[in-house]
């Protein structure tokens, strides 16, 4: 086998491409994924059942099924019933949605961790049950659990080649197409492989810098 720098250097264009793609998919997917969990894990505490019934049959629903069953079923059954979105809009929907019902977990766990006195605190002070929310109870939960988060961040990283499945051009669409039109598989693949690499290491750097961060 011969490394050829020519093959790196003539993929470079599409290797830009897919990774903007990517990032794309990983960035606007975690803040889906986080808004959607946070939602997720504030409606599972709503004391009526009528409401946390429906949203724990979806969450688990979605939590157990496949991301490639739930692309495809996003993709291809949805327009079918009207509703037609691009791949790339899809695919980062499906994604977000996904992964939301495992920030959820960490949500919840983030809340339940928080010191009972809190509560009792905020009772006392007689705040209002959004301000004790948004100013006591939220702050103290993401703080725990900014790590777990971070590890799905990553977690959806390794996941985005599934949206290649649905004809969204990300590294690995890009890569994928460069081999069998050149007939070379080595480079192509290696340096994406590099960039997964990269890229998840950066993230961690920077989820480390935040978890810092929060902690003062």
């Amino acid at each position: 086998m011969n490394w050829d720098w020519s093959a790196v250097s003539d993929f470079m264009p599409d290797f830009w491409k897919g990774l903007l793609v990517t990032l794309q998919i990983l960035v606007i997917g975690s803040l889906i994924s986080f808004a959607l969990g946070l939602v997720w894990a504030l409606l599972m505490r709503l004391p009526t059942r009528w409401v946390t019934w429906p949203v724990g049959v979806v969450t688990e629903f979605v939590r157990n099924t496949p991301l490639l069953v739930q692309l495809f079923f996003l993709y291809y059954v949805l327009p079918e019933w009207g509703l037609t979105f691009s791949a790339l809009a899809t695919g980062v929907f499906a994604i977000g949605l996904h992964y939301s019902t495992y920030t959820m977990q960490v949500y919840r766990a983030g809340i339940e961790a928080v010191p009972v006195g809190q509560w009792e605190a905020a009772t006392a002070l007689n705040l209002p049950l959004r301000r004790t929310w948004s100013a006591v109870i939220l702050p103290q939960a993401v703080r725990r659990v900014v790590p777990a988060l971070g590890n799905y961040v990553i977690a959806m990283l390794k996941d985005t080649p599934m949206l290649m499945a649905i004809s969204v051009l990300e590294m690995l669409g890009h890569a994928r197409l460069f081999s069998q039109e050149h007939f070379q598989f080595t480079e192509p693949l290696t340096v994406i492989g590099v960039a997964f690499i990269v890229i998840s290491y950066l993230a961690s750097l920077l989820l480390r810098a935040l978890e810092r961060r929060l902690a003062h």
